[in-house]
């Protein structure tokens, strides 16, 4: 497929990557950019300086101990549980939709959604802050009574791309929905 290029809602860069294995198969994945060492060492400085200015006033060193332990933590969570590297999606016709996320620390996610359960992919819109953000979502069957949406699964959810990227991956998924 043609290389365009893509931003998240807040312009950052991300990458598209669709993968067709076959006819009725397709994965798409989302990658954001990796972390930037210029960011943390900026981060991490401002918060040893306070904590170095505490510690000159009050000489105490529980102070200098607990700014290096709350950074290291906070680097460890923030890498292990919110720095998404990528996200994908893979849709195979007739068996169902496996959506995966992979952390910065290596850690993985997945979810598989049995396409019996799947009533239709659907580009949303939602107000978020002071704009109207748009996303791609998975509207699930309610097992009592077919005609009715039970669930609305969201999809890319730590790479938020734009409306562009979006209309790619939809047309996409319709294309095999519409054959199942």
């Amino acid at each position: 497929m043609e290389d365009e290029a893509y931003t998240d809602i807040n312009g950052n860069p991300i990458s598209l990557d669709c993968q067709k294995h076959c006819s009725f198969c397709r994965e798409f994945t989302v990658s954001s950019p990796k972390m930037s060492i210029g960011k943390v060492m900026g981060y991490t400085c401002a918060v040893w300086l306070a904590a170095y200015a505490v510690f000159f006033i009050t000489a105490n060193t529980a102070v200098l101990t607990g700014a290096i332990l709350f950074t290291l933590l906070g680097m460890m969570l923030h890498i292990h549980l919110v720095k998404v590297d990528h996200e994908s999606v893979l849709v195979i016709g007739s068996l169902g939709i496996q959506v995966s996320s992979s952390y910065a620390s290596g850690r993985e996610t997945s979810t598989f959604i049995e396409m019996s359960q799947v009533k239709d992919v659907v580009i949303n819109e939602a107000i978020y802050m002071h704009q109207i953000i748009y996303y791609l979502c998975i509207l699930l069957k309610d097992p009592s009574a077919p005609d009715d949406v039970s669930r609305v699964v969201p999809l890319f959810q730590s790479s938020r791309p734009r409306l562009n990227c979006l209309v790619k991956v939809y047309k996409s998924c319709q294309e095999i929905l519409s054959n199942c």
